[in-house]
């Protein structure tokens, strides 16, 4: 596979939800990168938080903005979160006939869904955590059902999170089970559905993935996650130049063993939830002093970020893929998609 391509590239970035900060970063990291790596045209497009485009030489809805952009340009998406990440931008651009980095509209969909993404996951064979996603109304009509189901599980603790959402925004660790209630309420509050999952305690990692559908697959190294303070790899352990989590690539705390069923389980997730161009499979390896359990599965990311503190770069790093030809890569195997959408 050519990673040299003539077609300009535009690079979306910002968007409206919680991780725009992340996604201008992601941008600004990948322009730098598209226009160090060759003879092309790249140009930048920032979708504004009121959701209105910014182009170089305008700014108007999707519609205007897609008429001024030129027809044969790939859209790198840089967009975390939302919809540019949950199938709504990739409806939008495959409607119009445009070529995109990243899964297609199902898969965004789905891998967005994460209560949907652990039944996918589960009925392939892969492990998740134990929990339940309860929505407003439900809460409101049967809570103290919801609350006694997930008391049953007799786990060590939970995470509450946001159902749809990504950098781990508005995720909670409780360890007392009396202060479940109040978060699954203050979470609620937002008008979306809440998933809450029994607590493992163990090793947290991330695996990366590239690849179409129907072509080769290859999963990169895994990384490693040290949370600092947190306890868990929250939005300041993962962007926090300073004090963030240690982020240790090829793993050094887990066995060649497990960093290989790592992978496994990495290219199993990213075939069977139907992600392409790239995907980050997100762990926890249950681990004592004497061994490593099944690594269970957290989320499916299908646009990690690309900010320099991100997981997909270092990967591809420690694999021998600079920066530049990562985003090179993500290019082509997006032109190489064009014909399957």
């Amino acid at each position: 596979m050519s990673l040299r391509a003539a077609r300009p590239v535009v690079v979306l970035m910002g968007g409206r939800s919680g991780e725009r900060e992340v996604s201008l970063g992601s941008g600004a990291a990948v322009l730098a990168a598209l226009a160090s790596s060759g003879p092309r045209a790249v140009q930048p497009v920032e979708i504004t938080g009121d959701g209105r485009w910014r182009w170089e030489t305008g700014e108007g809805n999707p519609a205007e903005a897609l008429a001024a952009l030129p027809a044969c340009a790939v859209f790198f998406l840089a967009l975390h979160g939302g919809e540019g990440e949950d199938g709504t931008l990739q409806g939008l651009l495959s409607a119009c006939g445009r070529t995109y980095t990243g899964s297609g509209v199902g898969a965004s969909a789905l891998c967005m869904d994460k209560a949907a993404t652990r039944g996918v996951l589960a009925e392939a064979g892969l492990a998740v955590a134990p929990g339940v996603r309860t929505s407003p109304r439900e809460w409101d009509a049967h809570g103290g059902a919801v609350l006694d189901r997930l008391q049953s599980m007799e786990a060590a603790g939970w995470f509450v999170k946001p159902n749809a959402g990504g950098s781990s925004l508005g995720v909670r660790r409780i360890v007392e089970a009396d202060e479940l209630g109040a978060a699954i309420t203050a979470l609620l509050a937002d008008g979306e559905a809440v998933l809450v999952e029994a607590l493992v305690e163990g090793c947290e990692a991330s695996c990366p993935v590239l690849g179409n559908p129907g072509g080769p697959l290859r999963a990169l190294d895994p990384v490693e996650i040290v949370p600092s303070a947190a306890g868990f790899f929250d939005y300041t352990e993962k962007y926090d130049e300073r004090g963030g989590a240690r982020e240790i690539v090829p793993p050094t705390g887990l066995s060649r063993a497990t960093c290989e069923r790592l992978r496994e389980l990495a290219l199993r997730a990213h075939e069977v939830t139907g992600c392409a161009g790239t995907s980050r499979t997100d762990f926890i390896v249950p681990k004592t002093d004497a061994s490593e359990g099944e690594p269970v599965v957290l989320e499916v990311n299908t646009l990690p970020g690309l900010t320099p503190r991100s997981l997909l770069p270092q990967s591809a790093a420690a694999g021998g893929l600079g920066f530049a030809e990562l985003c090179e890569e993500l290019v082509a195997l997006a032109i190489a998609c064009e014909e399957r959408r």
